[in-house]
């Protein structure tokens, strides 16, 4: 005897598949089996590791040098326009500030690398850890790279500015070294982005 056709005397538009016998998971559903990776996060060994502290420091200091050399050419510049010593802070501060926090910015949410991170074959994935982060999710990832712009304080603003960051580095690289995903309060203030070693 043949088993009855569920849809047998349903308009087409109406026929619904019967429910999947009780205790079925379909395939991709429910927590890995034994043996499989979730589908999150970095593989556990090899190529996709959350990179290190050094690696991490190492492009920041390349990127730093390069942001530096450029906001230092701009910054003079403007400085030798302006005979007004409060109006060179003001636009140093505001300069470097923007260059700091737009080249962060933009390379991390267009390529998901600087060139230092390039250097190190290193890469920032936003919180779903397949994609660039957003634009938003970088600046807020790096914001502690623009608190230089306390400088427009006058007489103790770059003073406030520049403790202001060296608080922010040594947080960060505490996190870093304690975070099992080497995550630090900023990727966590980002939404979850984190920096995976690719190579």
């Amino acid at each position: 005897m043949s088993n009855p056709d569920p849809f047998e005397g349903q308009p087409a538009d109406k026929q619904v598949p019967p429910p999947p016998p009780p205790g079925y998971t379909p395939p991709g559903y429910g927590p890995p089996q034994y043996g499989q990776q979730p589908p999150y996060g970095p593989p556990a060994t090899g190529v996709g590791q959350p990179g290190t502290l050094v690696d991490r420091f190492v492009a920041r200091l390349i990127d730093g040098l390069i942001v530096g050399v450029v906001a230092a050419i701009i910054n003079f510049i403007l400085g030798s326009m302006s005979n007004s010593w409060f109006l060179t802070n003001f636009v140093t501060a505001v300069v470097s500030a923007v260059l700091y926090l737009g080249y962060f910015a933009y390379f991390e949410s267009n390529q998901g690398q600087t060139l230092g991170k390039q250097v190190m074959k290193l890469r920032v994935y936003g919180p779903d850890h397949a994609s660039n982060p957003t634009m938003e999710q970088s600046i807020r990832r790096n914001i502690y790279m623009g608190f230089g712009i306390l400088g427009i304080v006058p007489v103790v603003g770059a003073l406030i500015g520049g403790l202001a960051e060296l608080a922010a580095v040594i947080l960060v690289a505490a996190n870093i070294n304690s975070d099992p995903q080497r995550q630090h309060w900023f990727d966590k203030f980002a939404g979850g982005t984190q920096v995976i070693k690719i190579g």
